[in-house]
């Protein structure tokens, strides 16, 4: 599998949702070197701010609609921003075997959690992690997106601070 190429299409919806003023996180599905379905941050912007609409969630709820029968094992997730424990957590319960990311994320990444320490539903599942597949492109949009004032989703935090400061 062609890991820069499909994290290129994650990075692609990232594009968009920086462009729209959302927090720059794309997602995409991947099955037998197909895009299943894509997705990008929303809920960062605006008043109306929340923490369910995270890319990886959106990519998932629209593989729920996806009308053909496919073995999820085999699904590579690709992310521009490793995934939080919500994300993860959805993503092991899908049944997701791969996720593969850009660009970590020190204040609320989950991907270094132990699962074999988990109840049996998260233990017994098996999901292999790659990181760091572009990194550099999306640390970009990051920097782009916390250095613009208007953005106010992050500011100050402790992602912020380590993103700018590279």
């Amino acid at each position: 599998m062609d890991y820069e190429y499909f994290m290129q299409q994650a990075l692609d919806q990232a594009r968009k949702a920086l462009a729209a003023g959302e927090f720059p996180v794309g997602c995409v599905l991947v099955y037998q070197n197909r895009i299943l379905v894509s997705a990008s941050r929303t809920g960062s912007a605006g008043d109306a701010v929340n923490e369910i609409d995270h890319a990886e969630m959106v990519a998932l709820r629209r593989l729920v609609d996806f009308n053909e029968t496919i073995d999820k094992r085999k699904i590579t997730l690709f992310c521009t921003m490793e995934p939080c424990m919500m994300c993860l957590g959805a993503t092991v319960l899908s049944s997701v075997g791969e996720v593969v990311y850009a660009y970590e994320d020190v204040m609320g990444g989950a991907t270094g959690c132990d699962l074999t320490k988990l109840t049996p539903l998260y233990r017994d599942q098996r999901i292999s992690i790659v990181p760091n597949i572009l990194r550099r492109q999306s640390l970009e949009l990051f920097k782009a997106y916390f250095s613009n004032p208007e953005n106010a989703y992050w500011r100050g935090s402790l992602l912020a601070r380590y993103t700018l400061g590279q």
